[in-house]
């Protein structure tokens, strides 16, 4: 199993202390937790993108280019692109720059998103968004695998014999189709051979399990291998110390500030205490052993390889945020990736460490 740290760029105040931080400084933060994440031994770092409160993650390609310039192994994951949003060939000059800064580390995860300020900055609504999604998808690998490209579509001007530059390092990325709920989506990446990772955040892990087995499928309907399918899912929640109920405690005012967020910005609220969050999500929160018995059961349940823990440490000290990720890294990871094979993140694709 691989492991990736994930950060949408929350931008509220600490828990605990009360205090916001500046945007400059939250997103030094975002930068100083890549970092941190390459020198533990985690395989990816993701960075997600919206446009709306409270969230300033709305440039995921600078963030990551940034990261690129001060790491080394990484891999540097999307979480995800919402295509639907974008000018795919704008799309393509970002990433593919991004692709030969960081030599061959990126990897997509794609998605049509689901705030209600795409329809207000963008123009783009619940009727049109899944349309814009599949067309922006279509046009971008197109521009990634083709020097040349004739194309017209519903959503943006046509290209005749177009040159998008510059030219990818990687010949074929690795684009992740990312689904909370959506059937569509999982259909789509199997239709064209592609990953699936799904969100795994909200609620209990059946819904979850229901989209990913449609996911494998729709994959074998299409004529793929099935041991060739390619299952991410994220977690909900993130704090490991060596006694449990410390973690919950520890855990209990960032459950209620994210509780008391979800409220004011008309989020699904589906566990009423932290107790329940640790004990029925995906969320990991307790020790060693309780961690790694949930990710077990998890898998089970959806046969993942790559799974997403939290990046940010709101409403711990660095110390405390560190303490919990070096855990991790030493009593849980060890065992699932013995346990559980998986397939090879970012650069390490390339066994010459060189995608060309």
């Amino acid at each position: 199993m691989k492991f990736l740290l994930l950060t949408l760029i929350t931008h509220v105040p600490d828990p605990i202390t009360g205090t916001t931080e500046s945007s400059r400084q939250r997103l030094r933060r975002v930068v100083d937790s890549a970092k941190l994440a390459e020198e533990l031994g985690y395989d990816g770092f993701a960075v997600g993108e919206r446009h709306e409160d409270p969230f300033i993650s709305a440039a995921p390609p600078v963030v990551l280019s940034h990261i690129a310039a001060v790491t080394s192994r990484i891999a540097l994951f999307t979480g995800v692109t919402t295509l639907s949003l974008l000018d795919p060939v704008r799309a393509f000059e970002d990433y593919s720059t991004l692709d030969n800064l960081s030599g061959g580390r990126l990897e997509l995860i794609i998605g049509k998103g689901n705030g209600a300020a795409q329809a207000k900055l963008f123009h783009v609504t619940t009727d049109d968004q899944w349309d814009r999604n599949r067309e922006g998808y279509e046009l971008f690998r197109q521009l990634w695998e083709h020097d040349s490209v004739t194309w017209s579509g519903r959503f943006r001007p046509s290209l005749t014999e177009a040159k998008a530059l510059p030219r990818p390092l990687q010949p074929r990325l690795r684009i992740w189709h990312g689904s909370a709920t959506s059937r569509e989506s999982a259909d789509y990446a199997a239709q064209h051979g592609d990953p699936l990772f799904s969100a795994n955040v909200t609620y209990a892990v059946d819904p979850y399990a229901e989209l990913v087995e449609h996911y494998r499928e729709r994959w074998a309907a299409y004529g793929h291998d099935p041991a060739e399918a390619l299952v991410g899912a994220g977690t909900a929640g993130f704090l490991i110390t060596e006694n449990s109920q410390a973690a919950i405690d520890a855990y209990r005012p960032i459950f209620q500030a994210r509780q008391a967020s979800a409220r004011k910005f008309d989020v699904p609220v589906v566990f009423e205490t932290v107790e329940d969050f640790a004990e029925r999500s995906s969320a990991l929160i307790g020790s060693p052993q309780q961690v790694l018995d949930k990710l077990s059961r998890y898998h089970e349940r959806l046969g993942h390889e790559v799974v997403h823990l939290n990046a940010d440490g709101d409403g711990r000290t660095d110390k405390q945020h560190r303490e919990s990720l070096e855990l991790f890294q030493a009593e849980v990871a060890p065992e699932l990736r013995r346990r559980i094979p998986s397939r090879p993140l970012g650069a390490d694709r390339y066994p010459s460490g060189d995608p060309r």
